[in-house]
């Protein structure tokens, strides 16, 4: 018998859905040795994205078929260089109609409001087909390459491949170099991977639904008889569980990990249809409650279809078994056409369909001993219906890939992924918190009038849903204090055990934030972007462009007028500062072919990797009366010798020659008599706000030293 091949790996994936591909691409522009396994077959159904594709031609992962992308997520895509190409391809929703019954009984359209609160981000909601995410991610992953630190090393996705078994040398899991972690790797033929469809010429979600069964435990019984089983042994550093409600990593880090929560006795369907329909508002996000027959969600999508989420009242358990035979493509759109009645809705050309119960649930611990890790599906679950899901597991893995990655290439102190669990387990429970609302309220009776307890108010619903926008949209995600996030004593609202824990770590001896130096800008939530020019060049920028996610911390320096000299010649002092006493003392990093998404890949690499911090500065002089490479500090202009000058750090608050004044100095709530220091994380959250005058240096010192290694 032939032996069983073994390698090491830094970090092992689990789960090649959006949170496992989200940290793929993470650890692929930071040059980390990693693998990512699925135990699906990319050759499921229909799929290749292209959305009225002939079924035949389609392949791509079956997982929901469509993707509700939020404002912070698209930013986060943006950062990598892929936003741009979902916000083109995406349907791209304005507006919700509000529909409810009139005292007659029939439905009818009470409001409509704006899907997006103006001036929050420069992206809003939109819709795209799973497949062509997939595509982007993928894409996104192979700019990263070849790495100038991983030369040999590219990840790619290892499909119908499943883990068998995980165990935990726990004498060795404060080794940094050791590889405690030893998984057994199954791989499956594509009979195997592949999950049983009620119609084979139509692709239903059933399998990944919450009311089917967790599949592996069949898949590693049908491929026991088999005399052809490749296994293989990895020895890893790191295991991310991004594998779904059914996570197999989870279930195998024993009984501390399962999640908790509860389900309720809704049970709801979604189409993805072509609709042929008199319903004047297809094309809108709908809300519509009927009399007596349920509710339904209308999400429009791209190539004219449309998905429909279907409360199916009649296999509501009730307090029992849900027959799930009664769950079929024909009962939820029949269903669905109780519910939009007396309008008329029928199709040609249905896409995916699948059903699902509302519950919420999430677990106590998302990480064990700082080596297995859980994201995603996989640590807490919830309704799809306010577009959440997706989008909350990719900020999972988004907080945990560069966290990860730096400590892997020994930059990062090992206990900062402490601050993983931390940070994410709060916002899972804001989810569940926010979910067990909405979805009651969504799932309701509607109210006959204001006598009748037992119905849910329409205005409440309402209200309710007018009131999450910050919430939903991402942008108001609020990072507890940690070493990552310096928030001022008076701003530390301490509730749990866990949260007195963190104010204690970050009160000890660490940085303090000056809050009112740059109003907008938050410790513990995401620095916002504004347009800005470039000073050697005039031509505008968002902000954000110029702080991709390549594992750099940012240190904005909102230095005002500089063509003043005392204020030159203490932005100057600042600059000797740094290049003498701060920048010196922490390592540099090399950065991938995509780490500049917006000005191309790069074609020609630095002879020098760079500091991990990247010092950019934002002044408010007039362009004419500054020249950058005289009268600045070389810091603000770094040297390469194989590339020159940097030009890209110096930028000007003004009005652009074509496209306005951005207003960067307002945005982010400066004055510029005063500046300010902003540190933003690699992830894109500001860490600590402090003054540009000496004192402020100090904080800045304090900051970095308890978060990074020093060379």
């Amino acid at each position: 018998m032939a032996p069983i091949p073994q390698s090491n790996v830094d970090v092992l994936i689990v789960g090649a859905g959006p949170a496992g591909l989200m940290l793929a691409l993470w650890l692929s522009r930071l040059g980390v040795v990693t693998r990512i396994i699925d135990k699906r077959t990319d050759k499921v159904f229909s799929g290749q994205a292209d959305g009225l594709a002939s079924l035949d031609k389609m392949t791509f992962s079956p997982t929901k078929l469509c993707f509700r992308f939020q404002a912070r997520s698209l930013e986060i895509l943006d950062s990598f260089g892929i936003g741009d190409r979902v916000w083109k391809e995406a349907n791209q929703m304005f507006e919700v109609s509000f529909w409810n019954p009139n005292p007659d009984g029939r439905i009818q359209r009470n409001s409509r409001v704006s899907n997006n609160v103006a001036g929050l981000s420069r992206f809003t909601e939109c819709v795209l087909h799973q497949g062509r995410m997939e595509k982007f991610f993928l894409d996104g992953i192979a700019a990263s390459y070849p790495h100038p630190a991983t030369p040999t090393h590219q990840i790619k996705v290892e499909r119908m491949v499943i883990p068998t078994s995980l165990s935990i040398d726990e004498t060795r899991v404060d080794d940094e170099d050791a590889y405690p972690l030893t998984i057994t790797l199954q791989n499956l033929t594509e009979e195997e991977a592949t999950p049983t469809q009620r119609l084979s010429n139509l692709s239903d979600g059933l399998f990944r639904s919450n009311l089917a069964n967790d599949d592996i435990p069949q898949m590693i019984e049908n491929s026991g008889g088999r005399k052809d089983v490749r296994e293989e042994i990895i020895r890893a550093k790191y295991v991310v569980g991004c594998d779904g409600a059914h996570s197999w990593t989870r279930k195998n880090l024993g009984k501390d990990f399962e999640m908790h929560g509860e389900m309720t006795d809704y049970i709801w369907g979604v189409l993805d249809i072509v609709p042929i329909t008199n319903f004047p508002d297809i094309r809108n996000r709908c809300m519509i409650h009927s009399e007596s027959s349920g509710s339904l969600m209308i999400i429009p999508r791209e190539n004219k279809m449309v998905r429909l989420y279907i409360q199916l009242t009649e296999v509501s358990p009730n307090g029992g078994r849900i027959d799930r035979s009664l769950i079929t493509q024909e009962a939820i759109f029949k269903a669905a056409q109780k519910i939009i009645s007396p309008y008329k809705l029928d199709y040609h050309y249905c896409d995916w369909w699948t059903a699902y119960q509302i519950g919420q649930r999430v677990g106590d611990k998302f990480d064990k001993l700082n080596r297995v890790f859980l994201a995603g599906d996989a640590v807490h679950t919830h309704s799809p219906k306010a577009g959440q899901g997706m989008n909350v597991s990719m900020q999972d893995t988004y907080n945990l890939g560069w966290k990860l990655g730096l400590v892997c290439k020994k930059v990062l102190r090992r206990e900062v992924l402490s601050t993983y669990e931390l940070e994410r387990k709060q916002i899972a429970k804001e989810l569940i918190a926010f979910d067990h609302k909405f979805s009651r309220l969504f799932s309701g009776r509607p109210a006959k009038d204001i006598l009748d307890e037992t119905g849910v108010s329409m205005e409440e619903f309402s209200n309710a849903f007018n009131m999450s926008h910050l919430f939903t949209s991402g942008l108001g995600v609020n990072y507890q204090p940690s070493p990552l996030v310096s928030k001022p004593a008076e701003h530390r609202i301490v509730k749990t055990d866990l949260e007195v824990k963190a104010d204690q770590v970050a009160a000890y001896d660490s940085a303090q934030s000056t809050l009112y130096l740059a109003k907008n800008c938050i410790p513990g939530m995401r620095f916002p972007s504004f347009q800005v020019i470039a000073h050697s060049s005039a031509q505008h920028w968002q902000l954000h462009h110029k702080m991709p996610s390549d594992g750099r911390f940012r240190l904005v320096v909102f230095s005002g007028d500089i063509s003043q000299p005392t204020r030159q010649s203490l932005v100057n002092d600042l600059g000797s500062w740094l290049s003498t006493d701060l920048l010196p003392k922490y390592p540099t990093i090399a950065l991938s072919p995509g780490s500049e998404p917006h000005a191309g890949t790069m074609k020609f690499m630095p002879d020098r990797s760079p500091s991990i911090i990247d010092v950019l500065l934002i002044h408010t002089a007039k362009r004419s009366d500054v020249e950058m490479l005289r009268d600045l500090h070389h810091v603000y202009h770094p040297f390469d010798p194989k590339l020159g000058w940097d030009y890209d750090k110096v930028f000007v608050d003004e009005e652009s020659y074509h496209h306005g004044n951005g207003r960067a100095y307002e945005g982010y709530g400066v004055d510029p008599e005063e500046g300010a220091l902003v540190i933003v994380r690699p992830d894109g959250y500001v860490g600590l706000l402090a003054s540009l005058e000496r004192k402020g240096w100090e904080e800045v010192a304090k900051w970095f030293r308890g978060v990074l290694r020093t060379v």
